[in-house]
């Protein structure tokens, strides 16, 4: 039990350290989930605090921003009363509808685990790393996914004769 203070204390540190670079991308990307950036906040904060309670959790080989990640999505999906929280719901707009109504169709009509992987990508700015162990794929199916969510929001915009 002793051998393990200095490590918990280590990744006490990292998560603190975490929250200081990646606060900002953490509740940007969970304003559209929650309904707005006060929300985000308080789901950040939770997850922040559940990470540092649950610190001996985490293991070695897993990376600490998708760890954290994990905890705030689960948070935040509970937050808009679903018990699926593997994907993006249905009805999230990630984009703002007034600046680029044809970019947030598009997005919309993306599958779902391309439109997860797009948003932590561009959202959460994440890693393929991190998509990677947030998502449970691996770093190539993260790479293929962005590309074919690329390749698939071009066609929509230029069929709808829209300037990629």
């Amino acid at each position: 039990m002793l051998d393990s203070l200095p490590v918990v204390a280590r990744v006490e540190g990292l998560i603190e350290q975490l929250y200081r670079e990646r606060y900002i991308g953490f509740r940007n990307a969970l304003a559209p989930v929650v309904g707005g950036r006060d929300a985000a906040h308080d789901v950040v904060q939770e997850a922040f605090a559940r990470a540092l309670r649950d610190a001996r959790k985490l293991r070695e080989e897993e990376s600490l921003p998708a760890w954290v990640w994990r905890i705030a999505w689960r948070i935040a999906v509970r937050e808009r009363g679903r018990q699926n929280d593997d994907e993006l719901p249905d009805d999230l707009t990630i984009l703002d509808e007034g600046r680029d109504p044809a970019l947030a169709a598009a997005v919309r009509s993306l599958p779902p685990k391309r439109r997860m992987v797009l948003f932590l990508r561009y959202y959460a700015d994440f890693s393929y790393r991190e998509i990677s162990e947030a998502v449970g794929i691996s770093e190539g199916t993260v790479a293929a996914t962005l590309s074919q969510a690329h390749a698939a929001l071009l066609d929509e915009l230029m069929c709808k004769e829209v300037a990629p």
